[in-house]
């Protein structure tokens, strides 16, 4: 779930995600049914074994999805827009990972969520190092 933890924090530090999505409807595993929207849920899709690197270090690679749950069709494509800007292409430590890598993984489909809801799913491949 390391991989969770990773997009949640690069969620929560995006001033214009935060301006529009507030970091409080940012959620990982399940969103509350009463959640306002737009709303945003962080889940683990997979998880490659991990490689060893040296006697003290691993590397992982995870694929994270981060659902779009939003009240219109246009909510929906700007909060992909963010998300996106928010998370692709980062490189560093963040989070407590160090040698952090995201990249895109692909959109998933349009849906109806719950509700009459939009729903939408961005997908990440993150790769970091972790201690043996």
């Amino acid at each position: 779930m390391s991989g969770v933890t990773i997009i949640g924090a690069l969620l929560g530090a995006s001033a214009p995600l935060v301006t529009t999505i507030a970091a409080t409807r940012i959620k990982a595993g399940r969103l509350p049914e009463d959640t306002d929207l737009p709303a945003l849920l962080v889940r683990l899709v997979s998880s490659i074994d991990r490689q060893k690197l040296d006697g003290t270090t691993d590397r992982v690679t995870e694929r994270v999805s981060v659902a779009v749950r939003a009240s219109s069709y246009r909510e929906q494509r700007v909060a992909i827009g963010l998300i996106r800007a928010a998370c692709a292409g980062f490189v560093g430590d963040v989070a407590g990972f160090s040698r952090v890598s995201v990249l895109t993984a692909g959109l998933g489909p349009d849906v109806n969520g719950p509700g009459n809801s939009f729903e939408q799913t961005q997908d990440f491949r993150v790769s970091f190092d972790q201690a043996a």
